[in-house]
Formats: structure tokens, C-alpha cells, sequence
């Protein structure tokens, strides 16, 4: 089993959209994104949100105490987008959509934390950026986004409660109408993303 090897930098939303134009999917191309949320650690016990030995550490957690070929995609926190298993290999964060899916973690515990104020609210700004980026440079169906406690092979309710799919979907959304509305077609791509 080789490791895949991670990236282990953080990204501003606009530095993410300006690394994710460079990157070429050659050997491997996602179909949606699927929104994990950490739980441990919850956004109270990470009040600076990830650092790059939160990234070691969590590449020799799933390299070398579980034997994963590789880790989620991204964790997001409140200040930052984190790249970790390279965005063009398949990851390991869901059963049945590893080899289908981004794997999307976002810092919290969005059972009894808040996804809609405060620091929440900054994670899941981070999170509708990220995904609008990904959606838009790969051409995916936004409504195709998963989260992990729909995946059948899964028992927890992962990313928790307060994180609601339409919403979420929406959002991203609205993102990429605002981001091109300089565009020409701006007004079919609202009413593509819309139906």
C-alpha cells in the first residue's frame, strides 16, 4: 500500500480558486463533494483553527495508525482552506465515494456548534467558496454534493445537524452566479444552476 502523500498548505478562498485553475485532472476526475465536519476536534477545542503540525500529525494518523492510502481532500477551518491528499488522486474519507468524491472537512461540531454564526459561519463561508471553486473549474452538478451520513456504508451523522444540504447548495450557488456576473452568459448560467 503506498501512500499518496499530502499537500499541507492554506489557502485564502481566493489563493484556493488561483491554485485550483493550475492543477490538471488527468488520472483522476471527481463527480461531486462530499461535507464531513471533524467533531474532534470541535471548533472550541481548535481556537486558532488548523496549523501545518495539525497536518503532519494528521497525515501520520491515517499513514501510519490506520494504513490509508491517503486522507480526506481539504479541512477547512474558520481562517483557511487546508489542501492535504492532493486534489487530482482519489482520497479516503467515505466509504462508498472514495474513489468518486472530494472529501471535504470542515473544522467542527456541527451537532451542538453553530454552522450559521460565529466561527461556524466563517468555516462555511470557507466551505461554499472551496466547493463553488471546485464546482465551477470541474464542471460538477452542485446538487450532486453528498454529506457523509447519506453515504450508506456510514453510521454516524456526519457533519451533524446544523449543516443543511440545500442551504449549502444553494449558497454555493449564488457564489458562482456573483462570480461571473461579468460573464456574458451570466444570466443562463444562473438559470442552469437553478433548475
Amino acid at each position: 500500500m503506498s501512500w499518496k502523500g499530502i499537500v499541507g498548505e492554506s489557502f485564502t478562498q481566493s489563493t484556493f480558486d488561483n491554485y485550483c485553475h493550475q492543477l490538471k485532472w488527468i488520472n483522476w476526475r471527481p463527480n461531486f463533494i462530499t461535507l464531513h465536519n471533524t467533531a474532534i476536534p470541535s471548533l472550541a477545542q481548535r481556537p486558532n483553527g488548523f496549523k501545518k503540525s495539525h497536518m503532519a500529525n494528521l497525515e501520520a494518523y491515517y499513514r501510519d495508525q490506520k494504513g490509508w492510502k491517503a486522507g480526506p481532500h481539504l479541512f477547512i477551518d474558520d481562517l483557511a482552506i487546508w489542501v492535504f491528499t492532493p486534489l487530482t488522486v482519489s482520497g479516503t474519507h467515505s466509504p462508498s465515494w472514495n474513489k468518486v468524491s472530494i472529501g471535504a472537512e470542515m473544522l467542527g461540531d456541527f451537532e451542538t456548534e453553530s454552522f450559521s454564526s460565529g466561527r461556524g459561519l466563517k468555516v462555511r463561508k470557507n466551505t461554499v467558496a472551496a466547493i463553488a471553486t471546485l464546482s465551477a473549474i470541474l464542471g460538477l452538478d452542485t446538487s450532486a454534493m453528498k454529506l457523509h451520513y447519506e453515504d450508506p456504508l456510514t453510521d454516524h451523522a456526519c457533519p451533524g445537524k446544523n449543516v443543511r444540504k440545500q442551504e449549502v447548495i444553494d449558497e454555493v450557488n449564488q457564489l458562482i452566479v456573483e462570480r461571473h456576473a461579468g460573464d456574458h452568459d451570466a444570466a443562463g448560467l444562473g438559470n442552469v444552476l437553478s433548475g
